[in-house]
């Protein structure tokens, strides 16, 4: 015998209701031939004939009035799940989404997204991490809700939206002893450089492009992220390259200056990536929504 067929069960159920075929086909929209064949394989299937005539109507067998209330519930249940996902209520919601980001991200687009949110979201709280070579994995398992950043290896396999685009600029101290507002190549060339080596992004651009001119910055410290970058500027002679947003940032709290580089170097584009798995989830959709509307090219 055939497994049980849903539109069988919303059978049983209106014809239980209503104690007639014809008027359990009118309820369900369908015609009383599809009504009877659907009754018929129910019959074969529970080997009882379910439903018998009387002279008040199809009246139920002791077998269908013992099996009604775990059809009705199954019924419910099937009826909830393929029906239209809860909504996500932000003002009432009580939810915690990790968000992956890039240590620029982290410092510059997180305050505006924390202080969104407790505006229109006092409830919701973000968990931010860096960007790693374990994001992938995470994203997939839900162990993180979203990813931002200029993240080249989350490419492929992830949904994907643009923010916006960024170029880069280079940072000196405000009282730089041999630099005023302008940068020079030979500047440039001559000057000790502090290289980010920022793991899992794809900023390693610069030094492709910078290559492929072959132009070679004197490096005098490598660090691991952009979190000491200002304080090391202020009180050295060093220049750094950084995103632009980084940089003005930068420049408009700290002891440092925002100079246009002296050659053309790259830019991309900042996005946001989620897993297929997480793409009709409600809170998933409203959070990226948000930073989507927060952070897209025309609000940025």
């Amino acid at each position: 015998m055939a497994k049980l067929d849903l539109d069988w069960l919303t059978v049983f159920v209106e014809i239980y209701k209503t104690q007639s075929v014809s008027r359990a086909a009118q309820a369900l929209g369908m015609e009383q031939a599809s009504a009877s064949i659907a009754l018929g394989k129910l019959r074969r299937h529970f080997d009882d004939p379910l439903f018998c005539r009387t002279a008040t109507g199809m009246a139920a067998t002791p077998r269908a009035q013992a099996i009604y209330p775990d059809v009705l519930e199954a019924v419910a249940l099937l009826d909830k799940a393929r029906g239209t996902p809860a909504e996500f209520l932000p003002r009432l919601a009580e939810r915690e989404f990790k968000i992956c980001m890039t240590d620029i991200s982290e410092m510059v687009l997180l305050p505006r997204l924390i202080d969104h949110l407790q505006r229109v979201a006092p409830r919701v709280a973000i968990e931010a991490e860096i960007i790693s070579s374990n994001s992938r994995a995470r994203l997939e398992s839900g162990e993180t809700d979203l990813a931002i950043g200029f993240t080249p290896h989350l490419e492929a396999g992830f949904y994907q939206q643009a923010l916006f685009a960024q170029d880069f600029v280079c940072l000196a101290a405000s009282d730089h002893p041999r630099i005023g507002s302008k940068l020079t190549r030979k500047a440039f060339l001559n000057e000790g450089h502090i290289s980010v080596v920022s793991a899992a992004t794809g900023h390693v651009i610069v030094d492709k492009v910078l290559a492929q001119h072959k132009i070679q910055r004197r490096i005098v410290l490598r660090v691991p992220s952009y979190l000491g970058v200002a304080r090391i500027l202020a009180q050295t002679d060093l220049l750094v390259i950084v995103p632009r947003l980084f940089g003005q940032a930068l420049a408009s709290q700290d002891r440092v200056k925002l100079l246009e580089p002296p050659m053309a170097l790259p830019s991309y584009t900042v996005k946001q990536h989620w897993h297929e798995r997480f793409n009709r989830d409600a809170g998933n959709r409203w959070l990226r929504k948000t930073v989507a509307e927060l952070f897209s090219a025309a609000s940025t």
